[in-house]
């Protein structure tokens, strides 16, 4: 097959090569990476903090255990879900993982604002509307979330389901206490705790592939190729 080339002209003398010309650039001028920064993978982490403050809230929502114990689960939550999150999001942040800095850092921000909510603000609220004002909560970040899931479906399988169940989950509380409807609490527990264990599943699958510096627990990945 005949191909087309550029038509061929003659080369004019070349000058000797200047200081600007031979000179690298100045390693302050070019954009740091993730292995220039010697950053780790914080996703396993965020994704264990939400597994693990996910699944004692759970509990208590599904009625497997007493409500009593609800201060050391916002305690887990300021600390570890929201904090420690937190934290993880804005180092997946840094390193150019742009929607895994805004999941952790969102739901991180969840944590921290039930924590908040819960110790401090609620209280100002007439009882007769507390089930409405965590509704509105739950709404607002059930909205985000499905925002979230929307952006993941280029993401891996099991992330997209984990978010899905998050999702749902987030509707189901939010209409349980909006309505003052026990059941629909009680099943949002209990996706609640799927969606838990979902994150502990990516959390191993991630920490995994570092230990054992190849894929053991398949996610199934979605992206485009």
């Amino acid at each position: 097959m005949a191909t087309i080339s550029a038509p061929t002209r003659s080369a004019p003398p070349r000058s000797a090569p200047s200081r600007s010309d031979t000179q690298e650039a100045d390693p302050a001028d070019r954009p740091l990476s993730p292995t220039t920064l010697n950053w780790g993978n914080s996703a396993p982490l965020a994704l264990a903090a939400f597994g693990v403050t996910t699944l004692m809230l759970s509990m208590i929502n599904a009625s497997l255990i007493s409500p009593a114990v609800k201060p050391v689960v916002f305690g887990v939550a300021l600390m570890f879900g929201g904090l420690t999150q937190l934290i993880a999001g804005v180092i997946q942040l840094r390193i150019g993982n742009t929607f895994s800095g805004v999941l952790f850092t969102g739901f991180g921000g969840f944590w921290m604002s039930l924590f908040a909510v819960a110790q401090w603000f609620l209280k100002a609220v007439p009882t007769a509307q507390t089930g409405h004002a965590l509704g509105l909560f739950l709404y607002a970040f059930g909205i985000f979330g499905a925002v979230m899931w929307i952006a993941s479906l280029r993401t891996n399988v099991i992330v997209v389901l984990a978010l899905g169940l998050i999702v749902v989950t987030f509707f189901l509380l939010a209409a349980g206490n909006y309505g003052a409807h026990a059941n629909l609490i009680r099943w949002g527990g209990y996706l609640g705790l799927a969606g838990a264990a979902g994150a502990f599943y990516l959390a191993l699958s991630e920490l995994c592939e570092v230990t054992y510096e190849r894929a053991i627990f398949p996610v199934g990945s979605l992206a485009r190729r």
